[in-house]
C-alpha cells in the first residue's frame, strides 16, 4: 500500500474533488427540471448518501457531536444552506462564468471578514489583491446591467459571501467538528426548496443527469473537500478550486456553446491571476 504524506494526501484530496466538480455547472445547463427541483434534489440526494455514511463510522455520536456544535453550528447551517440555494439559482440566472468568477472572490471576503470578526489584520499582499478583486467585480457587475444578468451575478456573490462567512465560522471553532452540521444544511436545502417546487418527477435524460451531479458533483467532492484541510492548510485548498473557476466554463462551453461576455473574460483573468499570485506568495512565505 502506498504511505503518502499528509502534503500528498491532503492535495490529492483536493484536487479530485475539484475535478469532481468542475462539470457541475454543466449538469444544471443540461437538465430541464425547474430551479427549485433542482435544489431539492440536490439537497435530498448528498444529504441522505453522506448522512448513511456519517452514521456507518460516528453511529450515534453523530448526533452528539451535532449538539455540540451550539450556535456555532447552528449559524454554519445556515450559511451552509444559502450557499447551495444562492449558487443554483445563480447559474439559472446568468452565465456559468460569471457565477463562478464571483465564487472565486470568496477568498478575499474571508480575509476582510476574518480581519473584522478575527482580529487577523490583513497584510499588504492580500489588501492589494482585495482592492483588484473587488475593482474587477464591479466592472462585471457594469457588464451584467447592461444585458440583464445582474440578478444571477448578486445570488453567485451571496453564495461567494456565504462560502467566505463558512470558512470563518470554521476557523473560530477549529476544536469543533462542522461535518454533520454541514450534512443537516443539505436537508434544511432540500426543505426550503419544498415551499416553491412544482414538480418533483425527473423525466427523461434528468433521470441519469442529477442523480450522477448530486452524487458525483456534490456529495463525493463535499466529503472530500471537508477532509482535506485537515491534511492541508485552507489557502492550498483554494488554490484548487480556482481550477473549477477556470475548468467549468470550458466544459460548458464545449458542450453547449455558451460563451461569456469579453468583460466577464477580462474580469475573471484578473481575478484568477490575483488569487493564483497571492494564494503563491502566501504558501511560498510560510
Amino acid at each position: 500500500m502506498i504511505d503518502l504524506s499528509n502534503q500528498k494526501k491532503g492535495s490529492l484530496m483536493a484536487f479530485v474533488a475539484v475535478m469532481l466538480i468542475t462539470p457541475d455547472s454543466l449538469f444544471i445547463r443540461l437538465s430541464s427540471i425547474d430551479t427549485w427541483g433542482l435544489v431539492f434534489y440536490r439537497g435530498i440526494i448528498p444529504f441522505g448518501v453522506v448522512f448513511m455514511v456519517m452514521i456507518i463510522i460516528y453511529q450515534t455520536r453523530f448526533f452528539k457531536i451535532l449538539f455540540s456544535n451550539g450556535y456555532k453550528g447552528i449559524a454554519y447551517i445556515v450559511t451552509f444552506s444559502i450557499t447551495n440555494i444562492a449558487f443554483v439559482v445563480s447559474i439559472q440566472n446568468t452565465n456559468v462564468a460569471n457565477t463562478l468568477v464571483m465564487i472565486a472572490t470568496a477568498p478575499m471576503l474571508s480575509a476582510i471578514l476574518s480581519n473584522i470578526f478575527l482580529k487577523e489584520n490583513p497584510d499588504k499582499k492580500t489588501w492589494t489583491a482585495i482592492i483588484i478583486t473587488f475593482a474587477s467585480v464591479i466592472y462585471i457587475f457594469y457588464d451584467s446591467i447592461k444585458i440583464g444578468n445582474f440578478y444571477g451575478d448578486i445570488l453567485g456573490f451571496i453564495a461567494a459571501l456565504g462560502l467566505a462567512i463558512g470558512a470563518v465560522i470554521i476557523r473560530s471553532a477549529k476544536k469543533l467538528n462542522l461535518v454533520p452540521s454541514a450534512v443537516i444544511g443539505k436537508l434544511c436545502v432540500a426543505s426550503f426548496a419544498l415551499f416553491f417546487i412544482n414538480d418533483y418527477s425527473l423525466i427523461g435524460n434528468d433521470l441519469i443527469i442529477v442523480p450522477i451531479m448530486c452524487l458525483m458533483c456534490v456529495a463525493i467532492p463535499f466529503v472530500l473537500v471537508t477532509i482535506a484541510p485537515r491534511f492541508i492548510t485552507a489557502a492550498e485548498v483554494n488554490l484548487f478550486f480556482l481550477l473549477e473557476t477556470i475548468i467549468g466554463p470550458i466544459w460548458v462551453w464545449l458542450i453547449i456553446k455558451e460563451q461569456p461576455t469579453t468583460e466577464t473574460i477580462l474580469g475573471g483573468i484578473v481575478i484568477i491571476v490575483t488569487i493564483a499570485v497571492h494564494s503563491f506568495l502566501k504558501l511560498k512565505k510560510s
